[in-house]
């Protein structure tokens, strides 16, 4: 069975310029034969992302774009919203609230089109709360620029795109190494990705995943952990963690999440 491609953004894409995460959305998406649409669930403000994202799609050459605010589980189930998502060839999440997204969506009529579309070939993207979403288990909450300590992270069900790992948006700009370390201390078998901000990760079907943008990805990975005292910490008690693996990545790197292995990768056009 194919699936399609996720592009996990860390948050403040750049908007104004050269625009290269949302404008390789766009071309992943069909470029002019595009059908995208926006998911506002996230925001508080849904009428403000959508037009914003709407406008940024269209000048960036998408051929038809319309933004969807699915703000309780009722709308959710809804088939017309469905049948919306079903003939999507892109999906787009904004910021705003990961619990949001996932507490309105989970189980609903929405969420199942979600994952057919995506087995079929579409492009789910999400930027800050829309990234952290896309995992398996994702990250609720947790304290910023903070010592890796147990009671800097919350975590719940995501929405179940991405199995192999754990993603945090704002990396390095909000500190948030403590509490990625937290999370991959309490399951050492997932990978922790730390995403920067106007910096994505492109997740093939292979679950190979590329970086585009500015700023740097970080990968922890947890298998080789010989060590930690995660399971005997109280909540305001240092994490200890012996032989962690760390990697940096920007553009021009990837990594191979099934072997584990970092990946050099060519300059290309994003189809």
């Amino acid at each position: 069975m194919s699936t399609g491609n996720l592009i996990i953004i860390g948050g403040a894409e750049d908007k104004t310029g050269e625009c290269l995460i949302l404008n390789s959305f766009v071309e992943i998406s069909g470029a002019s034969k595009a059908n995208i649409v926006i998911i506002t669930t996230a925001t508080e403000k849904p009428i403000e992302a959508g037009s914003q994202y709407k406008s940024l799609f269209i000048g960036l050459g998408a051929g038809n774009v319309s933004f969807l605010n699915i703000n309780t589980r009722e709308e959710a189930e809804s088939e017309q919203n469905a049948k919306l998502i079903a003939e999507a060839t892109g999906i787009f999440f904004t910021g705003g609230d990961q619990l949001r997204i996932t507490s309105i969506l989970g189980g609903t009529k929405i969420y199942e089109t979600l994952h057919q579309v995506w087995k079929s070939g579409a492009v789910i993207a999400g930027t800050s709360a829309g990234a952290s979403a896309m995992s398996r288990t994702m990250i609720v909450d947790g304290n910023d620029n903070d010592p890796a300590r147990k009671c800097t992270l919350k975590m719940a069900p995501g929405l179940g795109l991405l199995d192999r790992a754990l993603i945090d948006q704002h990396f390095h700009q909000r500190g948030r190494i403590g509490r990625l370390l937290c999370g991959v201390a309490e399951n050492p078998s997932i990978l922790g990705i730390g995403i920067d901000e106007d910096t994505a990760v492109r997740v093939f079907p292979d679950d190979h995943f590329e970086v585009i943008g500015s700023n740097s990805v970080m990968v922890v990975d947890g298998k080789s952990i010989m060590s930690s005292n995660v399971s005997e910490l109280m909540p305001d008690e240092n994490l200890a963690i012996a032989n962690v693996v760390l990697h940096v990545l920007p553009a021009g790197y990837g990594y191979d999440m099934v072997n584990r292995k970092v990946l050099r990768v060519e300059e290309k056009q994003w189809k």
